[in-house]
């Protein structure tokens, strides 16, 4: 196995272009730019209209190239689920938006890997945090007292069913 060279850049989800900074840095590698950017964009599919970061690991002898996608930022996610363009300017005031506990653990479960923590409650107060901080409520509630309900295992059944799966 070659030299790696690892590019990344974060790419709007199905919908990369070989603009700069992408574009110029595949051509300097001397990739075929076209199928780069097509397999950018079969990749980041499922995740259309949001911001995706990408690592594509490059054999600089062989010109072989493999695309990884990470996880968008929770924020995004939540904006995704929300139809939201923005966060709230004065969160805590103002509230932008309410997520059912259902999707904040469908959020913390798929963010789960990249957390530092392993434990599903632990992320799922994690996403409530964030969502603070963006003028989200919590299944109707403002997110202290959901992560209060939380810790008080309020959402403990919810919580195991996504362990489990």
């Amino acid at each position: 196995m070659g030299k790696k060279e690892i590019v990344e850049a974060l790419v709007e989800g199905g919908n990369a272009k070989p603009t700069p900074p992408l574009g110029p840095k595949l051509s300097q590698l001397k990739l075929p730019v076209g199928q780069v950017i097509q397999k950018i964009n079969e990749a980041t599919k499922d995740f259309k209209g949001i911001q995706v970061p990408v690592k594509i690991i490059v054999d600089v002898e062989t010109k072989e190239f493999e695309i990884e996608v990470g996880m968008p930022p929770v924020s995004a996610l939540v904006k995704k689920e929300l139809g939201l363009n923005t966060a709230a300017h004065s969160p805590g005031k103002e509230w932008v938006g309410d997520l059912p506990m259902e999707k904040v653990v469908k959020i913390a479960k798929m963010k789960l890997k990249d957390m530092n923590t392993a434990d599903l409650k632990s992320a799922v107060k994690m996403i409530i945090g964030t969502m603070l901080s963006m003028g989200v409520t919590a299944d109707g509630k403002n997110p202290k007292e959901a992560t209060r309900d939380v810790d008080a295992g309020k959402y403990d059944e919810l919580i195991n069913k996504y362990k489990s799966e």
